[in-house]
């Protein structure tokens, strides 16, 4: 891929430091607190990923409503990032914060199903298409859980993913093809067991690789988004998963859909919207409207292969689940997100507006000579710094450019607007308006006739 921006480093380097010392100009109070959060907290912060921003030191919230997030100095933005899509439905929705309110009354967690779980598995069957579903506290928890029930049905040990993958913080995810070896990601952590021995790494798109993968017959599961959105977005080539399922099924190895982001194509995700039929699906960050939560289904087949792999095992910890799993309080949310939040209305609502923003920045490049391609998945809008969108992980990280994402992202940020720390992702939610929509490319065009003057 050939990387097409226009811009001098030097251009960057300028308009980078400018937009550091207006940052360090208007957020006073959250550089005091920076301050004092350095003696208790690594990093000075409680997740080191909140470092992660472009920012000379951490953003400190003060409240999150609708599309509209203030800091502890007063600025207001217009949030296009949404926590990176945990409040992909907006922030602090009605409906889910007075079901919150309400069962933080009655209790919090009991290790004991509510009322709530049958009306929330009602609505996940039919919405979805899966007819049985387990808990989880978080995706990357959902895509672990999934991955040993994976393991226990099929008697296989290793995965398949994606180069350029990402599902959370499962070990087992972390190896990438380099040069077109498979590696251990050199950025994990503590790390004292070769992960290539269990997980085989391929790129997206290609269906010679999978299917030389898959004829070994070793292989559990493939875990894979339907969209590739983490190492920037690369879409399937048309016909891609048909095929792809098909070659999963022949082969015994079982599919499983990582959807925490791809809810955004429409109601039902990625799959129902495109007629795919995975094995297991996985649902995270959106679920419960901003609250720690998450479900894996699985077909009646699986789902009977399940429990007669569990009732074959000897008694004992399973090693799924946590004590917090299924909470009352997540699956409150859950509800009110699902019934009242997380509609056909809401869908409707997002992504005409969705298509206004590609239009409006493929316009907006256009103008300023600059050839950048847009990738749109449903409300998720993807711009990446190449004429013609990536086919595979090694294809979208040879066409990041860290410096140009961190300055872009800055100037939105002392403009008001937020988008996605880790790349140019923008999410548009039930709140999301048109002039919202106009004032991100008014931003960006104020940042490009920088960059490019």
């Amino acid at each position: 891929m050939t990387i097409s921006t226009g811009i001098s480093n030097t251009a960057i380097a300028q308009v980078h430091a400018a937009q550091r010392q207006q940052y360090v100009n208007t957020h006073p109070q959250s550089q005091q607190l920076a301050l004092q959060t350095q003696a208790h907290w690594l990093f000075g912060v409680p997740l080191h990923w909140m470092n992660d921003w472009s920012t000379p030191f951490p953003l400190f919230m003060q409240s999150a409503q609708g599309l509209t997030l203030t800091d502890v100095d007063g600025n207001e933005y217009v949030d296009f990032c949404l926590g990176d899509t945990g409040a992909m439905f907006g922030h602090s929705p009605n409906a889910v914060a007075a079901a919150l309110a309400t069962q933080a009354q009655q209790g919090l967690s009991s290790m004991l199903p509510t009322a709530d779980v049958a009306a929330v598995g009602n609505m996940l069957s039919e919405r979805f298409g899966l007819p049985v579903w387990q808990a989880a506290m978080s995706a990357t928890d959902a895509n672990r859980f999934a991955l040993r029930w994976a393991r226990a049905i099929t008697g296989r040990s290793k995965l398949l993913v994606f180069n350029g993958c990402y599902h959370g913080t499962v070990d087992d995810v972390f190896v990438d093809l380099i040069d077109g070896v498979p590696q251990q990601r050199d950025s994990l952590l503590g790390q004292v067991y070769a992960l290539t021995e269990h997980t085989e790494v391929i790129e997206f798109n290609d269906l010679a690789a999978l299917e030389a993968v898959l004829q070994t017959e070793t292989i559990a599961c493939l875990l894979a988004e339907p969209v590739m959105t983490n190492v920037g977005m690369v879409l399937p080539q048309p016909d891609y998963w048909q095929q792809a399922q098909a070659l999963c099924q022949r082969y015994g190895t079982l599919l499983i859909l990582d959807e925490t982001h791809t809810i955004s194509t429409g109601l039902g995700g990625y799959a129902t919207q495109h007629g795919l039929q995975a094995d297991m699906l996985v649902l995270g960050k959106p679920l419960g409207g901003g609250m720690p939560c998450a479900v894996y289904g699985m077909s009646a087949d699986i789902a009977a292969r399940a429990q007669q792999a569990k009732e074959q095992a000897p008694a004992g910890h399973s090693g799924i689940g946590t004590t917090l799993t299924a909470n009352a309080l997540a699956f409150a949310a859950m509800r009110a997100n699902l019934e009242q939040v997380m509609t056909p209305a809401a869908y409707a609502h997002m992504l005409p507006l969705a298509e206004q923003l590609a239009e409006g920045l493929r316009s907006l490049f256009a103008q300023h000579g600059v050839h950048w391609c847009v990738t749109q998945v449903g409300a998720r809008v993807e711009f990446q710094f190449a004429a013609t969108p990536p086919q595979n992980g090694t294809e979208a990280r040879a066409i990041m450019l860290h410096e140009l994402e961190q300055t872009i992202h800055l100037y939105c940020l002392n403009h008001g607007v937020l988008i996605t720390p880790f790349h140019n992702m923008l999410l548009l939610s039930p709140a999301t308006t048109a002039a919202d929509v106009a004032r991100l490319l008014a931003v960006l065009d104020g940042c490009l006739q920088e960059l490019l003057g």
